[in-house]
């Protein structure tokens, strides 16, 4: 008699939040198809079918990641109104990732970075690392030139990994202060 197939449209976006998890707690090293179908409580042979590898799986994990911030920059009001100030803001939107947001929980923020740097040494996560560039690029060139953008963008990726790998408090002030010096 053949196995009854359940019916589960979400399957792959569980076992992508069951990927961010795993690598939330235990890292990129703690990264395995059977933690994640264990996390996602789905059966081994599921995180295979949707993600062959685990690049694929850290792609799409990063992928997802990178979403939420440019998101945040994309809804930005200062972009699209000159009266608002993007330095200013950039640095407000910046602080606030690295806070964790309201809830105070800073996976998000130190999953992006981990999986940004696992990069330099997986080829098929630069692609997605440059992607995400470009998307903040694009977004920040609809109030200032492309070249600023990206200088925007390289100053915001420095200033995260500075608070995060010394532990250094935010200071937003001299990061807005800093941002507003390349938008002369």
């Amino acid at each position: 008699m053949a196995a009854v197939r359940r019916y589960d449209p979400q399957r792959r976006e569980r076992i992508l939040d069951a990927a961010i998890r795993v690598v939330g707690a235990k890292g990129i090293a703690g990264l395995g198809h059977r933690a994640v179908a264990a996390e996602a409580d789905v059966p081994l042979g599921s995180t295979t079918y949707h993600f062959a590898t685990l690049d694929d799986l850290l792609v799409a994990a990063l992928r997802r990641i990178n979403a939420r911030f440019a998101e945040r920059v994309a809804a930005s009001a200062a972009l699209d109104d000159p009266c608002v100030d993007l330095a200013d803001d950039l640095a407000r939107l910046l602080g606030e990732w690295l806070a964790g947001g309201p809830a105070g929980d800073r996976t998000d923020v130190e999953l992006e970075y981990e999986l940004y740097l696992a990069a330099l040494r997986r080829p098929a996560l630069r692609p997605v690392a440059a992607e995400w560039c470009e998307a903040v690029t694009a977004h920040l060139s609809r109030r200032t030139d492309p070249r600023t953008a990206r200088a925007l963008v390289a100053m915001m990726d420095g200033f995260g990994l500075q608070v995060l790998l010394t532990g250094a408090p935010y200071d937003a002030g001299y990061v807005a202060d800093m941002l507003r010096r390349v938008l002369r």
